[in-house]
């Protein structure tokens, strides 16, 4: 069993873990923490840094946990993390492939995924080894955004180039940039006949949040995988690129600057 190549289109740049350890359970999935109690048994695919499965193991404690990813660097830092908020002997980290789970059926409680199924080759063979690992009335819950339905203001025409190129280079790796309004459908794919569907927004519009989101991207776009592979592709110049940094930068400093950032959800009962 195996799905179709895809490759991870941010990479892991200083600028990409920056973001994804601001995540927490509380602004990243709120919408399966009333799911959650102490003792039950949970795996969390494509973990990254490790904030939200720190904060679910705290959730699920004295409850097995397991976080997987497919790229060791990441494992190392959650590790870190875990260790460093008391978790180290808590969660059990290893590699491993979402399409391919190596785990027996039935092994756990609940199955979270979030931002993972927008990077993947297969969504809804993704979901259904989820479904297999997952026991008869547990959970399986995934998260992820949806680039088409971003919006922001000021409404910068370099930003609506950046979107155009991120949706191109997603797409060319093999991914789904706006898995978030198929969630529903790839569950219902997948075999889940008890599927609650949702959506939640990341709001940046502050002194504080704009400025660290435009800058973020304004070196993503320029430092990461992600500048590295739309050039190699031909999608994009690294002057073209040089502008999108300059508009996030120029986003960000503007005071009326606002962005949102729509999430689909789902909850599926196993």
């Amino acid at each position: 069993m195996t799905g179709k190549a895809a490759t991870y289109t941010h990479g892991h740049h200083e600028s990409v873990l920056r973001s994804h350890t601001w995540r927490t359970a509380q602004n990243s999935a709120a919408y399966l923490l009333p799911r959650l109690r102490p003792g039950l048994t949970l795996l969390d695919i494509g973990c990254g840094p490790g904030t939200i499965t720190a904060d679910l193991a705290e959730l699920v404690a004295p409850g097995r946990v397991v976080a997987i990813d497919s790229a060791q660097e990441a494992l190392d830092q959650a590790a870190a993390h875990a260790q460093a908020v008391g978790l180290g002997d808590r969660i059990e980290f290893t590699t491993g492939d979402v399409h391919e789970l190596a785990f027996e059926d039935d092994t756990f409680d609940v199955v979270h995924a979030h931002q993972v199924l927008q990077h993947v080759g297969d969504p809804v063979l993704a979901l259904r080894e989820m479904r297999r690992v997952c026991k008869p009335g547990g959970i399986v819950a995934a998260r992820d955004s949806d680039y088409r339905g971003f919006l922001w203001y000021p409404e910068l025409p370099k930003l609506d180039d950046w979107l155009r190129l991120y949706v191109d280079l997603a797409r060319a790796n093999g991914g789904t940039p706006d898995a978030g309004r198929f969630l529903l459908a790839w569950a219902h794919a997948a075999g889940f006949e008890d599927v609650t569907a949702s959506s939640t927004t990341w709001c940046y519009a502050d002194e504080t949040t704009r400025p660290w989101w435009g800058e973020l991207w304004s070196e993503r776009v320029v430092k990461s995988q992600f500048a590295r592979s739309a050039v190699a592709k031909g999608l994009a110049t690294e002057e073209e690129l040089e502008a999108h940094s300059a508009a996030w930068l120029e986003w960000s400093a503007h005071p009326d600057g606002w962005i949102s950032l729509v999430h689909g959800e789902i909850l599926c009962r196993a």
